[in-house]
């Protein structure tokens, strides 16, 4: 089977590719110019030089099942602007998706998303379903909510097969380094104290690895129709709070240093609870 790839020099897309081959799977994957992987691949996918202003050969579109679309603009903190995110997310993606639709109308579409599309919807559930509204706060997860429908429309109008999946809180090696976990690590390592909220916040933390052996898992399109999009969310399961995240994971490597507990404000309008209905 072969798979066409999006953002495969990101964090996600980085894991993924490895474990696509793990499988057995030809992965092609755009690639922008001397652009480099998160984390080292065991093998080099065909890659395909461009961006999604590109225009793909005609005859590499025939060649593949499934599009796998996890490229994503400003998808860490600070976010761009909405306007630059709703280009680049909405319309950038959707003219990109469409000539492959056009040229292969077979094509299986598996199109990654993001939890915090749910935005303040979260805040009234204790586990989120994947039909909750969305109510996003801010410029990335908006434009990735405005993506949902578009692609859900275009995939009931144009019977499509469409998987819209909804991450939950990855965490692994390649994450920037601004985010929590590597923050910890690299804290950890050097023997240096971390300074943290009290951690109350309860999440999905979803490792990274795991979270690519699943969407190996859902390049199965057998019970998929076409003009009938699944929208799913993707995460551990296990919630978990903050602190008790941060212990465990400060044990695991033998810290030195101590976890600063309570050194932080939490941010403003902080989300205490944000967890999926898996």
């Amino acid at each position: 089977m072969n798979i066409f790839l999006t953002g495969g020099t990101g964090f996600i897309g980085s894991h993924f590719i490895n474990a696509a081959h793990q499988a057995g799977y030809t992965i092609y994957a755009l690639k922008r110019m001397n652009s480099t992987t998160r984390v080292q691949l065991e093998k080099n996918p065909i890659w395909v030089i461009g961006d999604l202003r590109s225009i793909v050969d005609e005859n590499i579109i025939k060649k593949i099942d499934i599009l796998v679309h996890l490229a994503a603009h400003s998808a860490n903190m600070p976010y761009d602007t909405l306007e630059n995110c709703i280009e680049w997310n909405v319309i950038a993606a959707n003219k990109f998706i469409n000539q492959f639709i056009r040229v292969n109308r077979n094509i299986k579409l598996i199109i990654a998303g993001t939890s915090f599309e749910y935005g303040t919807a979260g805040l009234r559930y204790d586990f989120i379903p994947p039909d909750a509204p969305l109510e996003p706060t801010m410029s990335y997860p908006a434009s990735k909510a405005m993506a949902s429908i578009l692609f859900r429309t275009k995939a009931i109008q144009e019977s499509l097969y469409l998987k819209y999946l909804r991450i939950f809180q990855i965490f692994g090696e390649g994450e920037e380094d601004s985010r929590l976990w590597p923050s910890l690590r690299k804290a950890a390592l050097e023997g240096k104290d971390f300074p943290m909220t009290k951690g109350e916040q309860v999440r999905d933390f979803y490792y990274v690895k795991d979270l690519c052996n699943d969407l190996i898992r859902e390049l199965d399109f057998s019970d998929i129709k076409p003009g009938i999009p699944l929208f799913k969310n993707l995460g551990s399961g296990r919630p978990q709070s903050v602190l008790e995240f941060s212990q465990y994971w400060w044990r695991k490597w033998k810290a030195k240093g101590n976890l600063l507990i309570g050194a932080l404000p939490y941010r403003n309008n902080e989300v205490m609870r944000y967890v999926p209905k898996i």
